[in-house]
């Protein structure tokens, strides 16, 4: 349990630091080496298009990672009807009453609080994901997915340009990190540049695990279904798809795609409003 609660502490700030790191490097590295002479530069060059792809993918993921973290569901717990004289303990050992909560309401001993429809606990946000933030956290996925893969394009094409070798052999990259390595240690690279080939790597594991996560949580969703449920292998009426989907990401699921908005009154609060 300690390990797990100082793994809650250190994922958070490892994931800022590689976007701070990542944002520094596109904006003062990348997107500047792309500029041939700015003097010169279309109003719609490559470059600036580039610059605003980047900071749009940057602003949705890191606001959604924000909603994600102030849909805190501690404000739900409070709210959760646990029945009279029941405590924490009642929801460590399973012995809560029927009628106390919600169907897949569950107690999460690193956030000590209750969560409606719970998911699982996000070590890189240091929440528990359900019905208030599940649909932040996928488009938290998504776009963190998309901006690795626009860094990962940027930073070759910069050291395509900075070390004159071309990527159009697939096992050119795969071949990278090994040469680089034994160029480096001959003092034939400079430190700056092994870093940004180590940061290729870091973006391209970071995008295929958000982009993997993301489309297996879709998975879920479109089957009405939490991870925790198919952990505990509990029963799901089954329900069309797109009910599944509109419970999650609303009517207006448009607005939420573009820009980072607070997601929509969970399916319990409507429930208490009847």
């Amino acid at each position: 349990m300690l390990v797990l609660r100082l793994l809650n502490v250190v994922a958070p700030a490892y994931f800022l630091c590689i976007s701070l790191v990542t944002f520094v490097l596109q904006i003062f590295v990348f997107i500047p080496s792309m500029f041939r002479d700015p003097s010169t530069t279309p109003l719609f060059s490559p470059a600036l298009l580039h610059g605003a792809l980047f900071l749009f993918l940057s602003a949705n993921a890191l606001g959604n990672y924000v909603l994600v973290i102030q849909s805190s569901p501690e404000d739900l717990g409070k709210d959760l009807n646990l029945g009279k004289g029941a405590e924490v303990a009642d929801w460590l050992d399973g012995s809560r009453s029927p009628g106390s909560a919600l169907p897949s309401t569950h107690f999460c001993r690193l956030c000590a609080r209750v969560t409606q429809r719970h998911d699982h606990h996000c070590f890189f946000t240091g929440n528990c994901i359900g019905s208030r933030n599940m649909r932040n956290f996928i488009m938290f996925c998504l776009y963190t997915s998309l901006a690795c893969l626009d860094s990962l394009v940027a930073g070759m094409a910069y050291i395509s340009a900075t070390l004159s070798m071309s990527f159009a052999d697939p096992l050119a990259f795969l071949t990278l990190l090994p040469h680089s390595i034994s160029q480096f240690f001959s003092g034939a690279l400079l430190s700056s540049e092994m870093f940004v080939i180590l940061m290729l790597y870091l973006w391209l594991g970071i995008g295929l695990a958000c982009a993997g996560f993301c489309c297996h949580q879709m998975l879920l969703i479109l089957r009405g279904q939490t991870r925790y449920q198919v952990r505990k292998r509990m029963v799901v009426r089954a329900r069309p798809w797109r009910e599944n989907l509109q419970e999650v990401f609303g009517k207006k699921w448009l607005l939420g795609l573009l820009i980072p908005v607070q997601n929509v009154e969970s399916s319990y609060r409507r429930q208490k409003e009847k």
